[in-house]
C-alpha cells in the first residue's frame, strides 16, 4: 500500500488542508505525492485510501486544472463502490453477519457514500443508501449490522455491536440522515433511521448526575443481559465517544423532524463536554480521538442546536493540550487535521469525511 494516497495519514489528507486554505502550490505538491505510487481501486480502497480518497479530496475544488484528475478519481470511486455493493448484497442474501469494514466510515460503504455525496454522484449514492436500509434489517435475532468479529477485528465468540461513528452504526445513521436532509431519499429510508435510533435509545445510559451516554461496543453477553459491561462514558472523542454518536442522533432527529429527540442528543453532548472528568480523558490533539475532533464536532453540533451550546471550555481544553513531540503530519491523528479543526470557518466542508456535515 502506498502511504501517500491515504486520507488518514498521507499526502491526500494534507492536500485537503491546503485546499481548505487556498494554498494552491502546496496543494499541487501534496496531490503529486499522493498519486506518485499509483492510485488504488483494489480491495482496500475506501474513503480513506486510494481512488475514493482522492475523489473526496478533489471534489473540494472546482479548479479547471484538476478536472481530469477529478474525472479519473470519480471513475475509480464508481468501480470500487459497485464492487463493494455487489459483495455486500450477496452477503446479506446469504443471511451472514458483516464485518464492520463492509459498512463503516473508514473502510466501508458508508465512507464510499460520503465520497459519492461529495462528488455529486447521487444515483450511485442512492444505491449505497438502499444497501444501508438493508443493513438495518435484522438477521435472525441480531441487528443486521452486528459484526461477526470483535472490536479490533479479532475472533470473538458471538461477535459484537459497534456504536461509534467511525466503525459502528452511528456512521450509517449520519449518512442516512445527511442524505435525507439533502433531499436524497430511497425506499425505507426513514424506517431505517428509526430502527437505528430505537437501538441507540435502548442502549442509552446515564451517569450519576443524569447525563446520557452510550457504550462504545457491546458483546453478545451484554446483549443477552441487556446491560453493557462498560460502567460509564470513556473518552469524549469523535470516533467512538458521546460526541460523534450525539452528532449522528442530532442529524437523524433533524431529518425526521423530531425536536424532542434533537434536544436529547444536544443535552447529551452538552453534559459530556461540561464534565471535566471526561474532558481530562483526552490526552492528544488529534481528530480521531483527541481534542481537535471534539472541537470540530462541537462546532457542527452547536451550529444546528436548538439552544445555545458554549464552545469556550472546549476551545480552551484544546488550546491547553500540549502537542506531542512525535505528532505526525496527517489528517486523522496529525497536524493537518488539527489545523483544519482550528480553522473557525469550515465553509469548505472538509469535515464531511468525519460525517459531521
Amino acid at each position: 500500500m502506498t502511504a501517500g494516497q491515504s486520507l488518514a495519514d498521507g499526502a491526500a489528507g494534507i492536500a485537503l488542508l491546503h485546499l481548505a486554505t487556498d494554498s494552491w502550490e502546496a496543494t499541487y505538491a501534496a496531490l503529486e505525492e499522493a498519486v506518485a505510487g499509483g492510485v488504488s481501486v483494489a480491495g482496500g480502497a475506501s474513503l480513506y485510501y486510494g481512488a475514493p480518497a482522492l475523489a473526496f479530496v478533489l471534489a473540494s475544488s472546482d479548479q479547471p486544472s484538476l478536472a481530469r484528475a477529478r474525472a479519473t478519481a470519480a471513475v475509480g470511486l464508481k468501480a470500487v463502490t459497485r464492487h463493494r455493493l455487489e459483495a455486500a448484497h450477496r452477503r446479506i442474501d446469504q443471511h451472514r453477519q458483516p464485518e464492520y469494514a463492509e459498512y463503516d466510515l473508514i473502510r466501508g460503504l458508508t465512507g464510499l457514500g460520503v465520497a459519492l455525496r461529495r462528488a455529486g454522484d447521487l444515483d450511485l449514492l442512492r444505491e449505497v443508501l438502499t444497501y444501508l436500509v438493508r443493513l438495518t434489517e435484522p438477521i435472525g435475532p441480531l441487528p443486521g449490522w452486528w459484526c461477526r468479529h470483535g472490536p479490533h477485528r479479532e475472533d470473538v465468540p458471538g461477535g459484537h455491536g459497534n456504536f461509534g461513528i467511525s466503525h459502528g452504526i452511528s456512521g450509517p445513521l449520519a449518512l442516512l440522515a445527511l442524505s435525507h436532509l439533502d433531499g436524497v431519499h430511497v425506499d425505507g429510508h426513514a424506517e431505517a433511521i428509526g430502527r437505528i435510533l430505537r437501538w441507540l435509545d435502548s442502549w442509552q445510559r446515564q451517569t450519576d448526575n443524569g447525563a446520557a451516554w452510550w457504550p462504545q461496543t457491546i458483546t453478545l453477553t451484554d446483549l443477552e443481559r441487556a446491560e453493557s459491561a462498560q460502567a460509564g462514558p470513556l473518552r469524549p472523542c469523535w470516533c467512538y465517544g458521546t460526541p460523534g454518536i450525539a452528532r449522528a442522533c442530532q442529524l437523524a432527529a433533524r431529518a425526521i423532524t423530531d425536536p424532542a429527540r434533537q434536544e436529547t442528543a444536544e443535552a447529551a453532548f452538552g453534559a459530556c463536554v461540561s464534565d471535566p472528568h471526561q474532558l481530562a480523558r483526552l490526552t492528544d490533539r488529534g481528530l480521531c480521538h483527541g481534542t481537535a475532533g471534539l472541537l470540530a464536532t462541537a462546532r457542527r453540533i452547536a451550529a444546528d442546536a436548538r439552544t445555545q451550546i458554549p464552545l469556550t471550555l472546549i476551545e480552551k481544553n484544546h488550546q491547553h493540550t500540549p502537542a506531542a513531540s512525535d505528532e505526525p503530519a496527517g489528517l486523522l491523528n496529525g497536524t493537518a487535521g488539527i489545523a483544519l479543526a482550528e480553522t473557525a470557518e469550515a465553509a469548505t466542508g472538509w469535515d464531511a469525511c468525519l460525517l459531521l456535515i
